[in-house]
């Protein structure tokens, strides 16, 4: 280990900054933020310093440094753009034993700042040795991915625990396992969702009951998007990683099912037209059953839980069954799909609101009320529509929209494959069935189509 990682407690005490620039105010802002009391000395600040100093947030000593600024501080930053002013500072601090940090000059160091991930009051910073600077950016941009931005509120939450848990579970090694536990189980969920009451209570009912490995079981409806694994929630993916088993649909893909931990169990229950691989009242049974053997079980679907994605339906089996669970949402396939197609679903010039349409038969009919539908100011989004694209063409016809009202398919959005054809309500069902488009696929109805020869930026291997 080349240095010391260490944290200073600089709250309510003297630190001293010179100079008064951009690069100055970046750490300026990290000394506000661990609530030191800070002095400034440069002959001038910059417009964002400047501000600080009027609201009294900083003091601001205007001149030149000398090397009695350094006395009574107990840290001191170095950030001009002079070389013998930034050696000065340096040589007064180190004179005095004060923690020293001269900008990008690490032979001049005695402290460093690493690359810094806050989750008050959990604190993680990166260091390279002041080697490769963008290297640590680079391994704390992978930890914010991986830390829920909660994180903070459970180690405060934990902290209030304390003292009750250890009266309560004397021995260490018990009490060790028994957070192990809360951290990675169902009471840290419920904390990071904002449901700190209900952490409470789960907390207090195993203590009550001595055991320190309560099986509470639940679930979690996550939408996994449209198809892009990096479209992924980093919570979903956070649930994921921690899930006993997953029951997913035909829209997931092997890329996303291998963020699951490697010893999750993988069940598959898609569903096509007219060939459901599971029902749904057997899924909704599925889900149930094994959140009552404790297990941590996650549905895992294409787009959003709850916009034709029956999440609805699996949530209503779950209360009624006393089930735990929690929704995860994720970026819908019209948003998606849409995004990467260079269509914006809504648009002050061409449509001031967007509806999103089921196209899939229910008792072989598409009942749909065509006349509120018919609206030329407004997108339409069908979903599990390609196999009735003609006819819901010709009823939006018949029921007054234009026929030549832009069209979009957009088959298997967002991902590699990705396809787009575009027409017209009279042209569309034949272009797509030239093409051979075929499901999972999304229908696109609105003036805002007609921006794509404009916007489209994304191209799958095989575009049209």
């Amino acid at each position: 280990m080349e240095q010391l990682p260490i944290f200073l407690q600089v709250r309510c005490r003297n630190c001293l900054v010179v100079g008064g620039g951009s690069v100055s105010g970046r750490k300026i802002d990290l000394l506000l933020r661990a609530g030191a009391q800070i002095t400034v000395v440069a002959p001038e600040l910059c417009p964002e310093l400047k501000a600080l100093a009027e609201q009294n947030r900083i003091k601001h000593v205007a001149r030149i440094f000398q090397d009695q600024d350094v006395s009574d501080k107990v840290l001191v930053i170095a950030a001009t753009d002079h070389n013998n002013v930034n050696r000065a500072v340096a040589a007064a601090a180190t004179a005095q034993n004060i923690p020293v940090n001269v900008v990008d000059t690490p032979e001049l160091c005695t402290f460093i700042f690493g690359s810094i991930v806050d989750r008050n009051p959990v604190t993680i910073a990166v260091s390279s040795a002041g080697r490769s600077p963008v290297l640590a950016r680079a391994l704390r941009a992978r930890l914010e991915s991986d830390i829920p931005a909660a994180f903070g509120s459970l180690a405060s939450w934990a902290g209030r625990y304390r003292d009750r848990v250890k009266e309560r579970i004397p021995n260490f090694q018990q009490r060790r396992k028994f957070w192990e536990w809360i951290m990675q189980g169902p009471i840290a969920e419920l904390i990071f969702s904002g449901r700190e009451q209900a952490a409470d209570e789960m907390l207090e009912e195993s203590l009550r009951k001595g055991d320190t490995q309560v099986e509470h079981g639940e679930v979690y409806l996550v939408g996994a998007g449209p198809g892009d694994p990096d479209l992924l929630t980093f919570r979903a993916l956070r649930v994921l990683q921690k899930a006993d088993i997953i029951f997913y649909d035909r829209l997931i893909s092997r890329e996303i099912l291998n963020f699951a931990r490697r010893d999750a169990e993988k069940f598959y229950v898609g569903k096509q037209r007219s060939n459901h691989c599971v029902p749904q009242s057997e899924i909704n049974e599925l889900l149930v059953n094994y959140a009552k053997q404790g297990q941590t079980v996650v549905r895992l679907k294409g787009g959003d839980p709850f916009i034709f994605g029956r999440g609805g339906e699996e949530a209503t089996a779950l209360a009624e069954n006393g089930i735990d669970f929690q929704i995860i949402p994720g970026i819908t396939s019209a948003s998606g799909c849409a995004a990467y197609a260079g269509i914006p679903l809504t648009h002050r010039d061409y449509a001031q609101s967007c509806r999103f349409v089921t196209g899939h038969t229910k008792n072989g009919k598409l009942d749909l009320d065509w006349a509120k539908l018919s609206s030329e100011s407004e997108t339409l989004v069908f979903y599990m529509s390609l196999k009735n694209l003609g006819v819901i063409c010709d009823n939006l016809i018949q029921h007054g929209m234009a026929t030549a009202m832009p069209v979009a398919v957009v088959e298997q959005g967002t991902t590699v494959k990705q396809r787009v054809v575009t027409g017209t309500l009279k042209t569309i069902a034949g272009a797509a069935k030239q093409a051979g488009m075929a499901s999972p696929a999304l229908v696109i109805v609105g003036k805002v189509v007609a921006l794509r020869e404009k916007l489209a930026w994304f191209e799958g291997e095989n575009e049209v």
